[in-house]
This record gives C-alpha cells, sequence and structure tokens, in this order.
C-alpha cells in the first residue's frame, strides 16, 4: 500500500466526517459549520495550507444540495435580489454589504461578493453561503 494511503487510514476515524459526502440532514448541517469556520480562516487567500480542504468541503457540500434540493438556476446578484424582494428589504436593510455606493454596485452587476460578505449574506438569511456563490 502506498505510503500515503497508509497515513489516511490511520487518521481517516478522525476527519471521515470532514471528507465524506453526507447522507442526513445533521451531517449536512455539520459541513456548513466545517465551511464556514474554514472560511473565517482561509477567506480568500488560495495559497493557506487549508485551501483545498475548503474546496473540498465546499464540493461536499454542493454534491449534498444538488441531490437534495430544487438548485436555481441564478446569479449570486439574482438570489441576494429574491431574497431582499422575500424580505422586504432595501439597499439600507443590508450594511453588510458595505456603504449604499458599494451595495448599488453589487446589485448593479459592477462589483462581486467577496467572502466576507457571502458570509454576513448567509448568516442574515440564515442560508448557506454557498448560495451566493
Amino acid at each position: 500500500m502506498i505510503l500515503e494511503l497508509e497515513r489516511v487510514r490511520n487518521v481517516w476515524p478522525e476527519v471521515k466526517d470532514l471528507l465524506s459526502i453526507p447522507h442526513s440532514d445533521k451531517q449536512y448541517k455539520k459541513l456548513l459549520k466545517a465551511l464556514d469556520e474554514l472560511i473565517d480562516e482561509v477567506g480568500n487567500n488560495e495559497k493557506h495550507p487549508l485551501a483545498p480542504l475548503m474546496e473540498t468541503v465546499g464540493n461536499l457540500i454542493e454534491e449534498y444540495e444538488r441531490s437534495n434540493f430544487e438548485i436555481i438556476d441564478a446569479s449570486p446578484i439574482e438570489v441576494l435580489k429574491y431574497f431582499m424582494e422575500e424580505n422586504g428589504f432595501t439597499q439600507k436593510d443590508i450594511p453588510e454589504l458595505g456603504s449604499q455606493g458599494v451595495v448599488s454596485e453589487i446589485l448593479n452587476g459592477k462589483r462581486e461578493l467577496n467572502i466576507r460578505q457571502i458570509k454576513a449574506l448567509g448568516k442574515k438569511f440564515k442560508v448557506s453561503p454557498a448560495v451566493f456563490i
């Protein structure tokens, strides 16, 4: 057996929940929490040692959502506008994104959401941050 697999075998019981596709809502929520913590740690730093783990956890969550939720083909901005409309929010109601100028640029497609904003929107609307990616 190759050395890497032998090492994985030794740590697998400790990491299997983090590196396996979730098959229940409980496992899914646990992965969402892990992704949230990884976003806090890694942010936009693609060279961070945990960046590949953040990507892997995001992919596992995406696979679960693809299989268990109706996926709406919409851009992050369309999703944001939908949540704003559903909650009766105006630009002033989402200061998490920044100044009114920043919010306006985001809503008009002139600026993309960053990791901090995506995380804040997930918390505000009580949804997975992945819906804004």
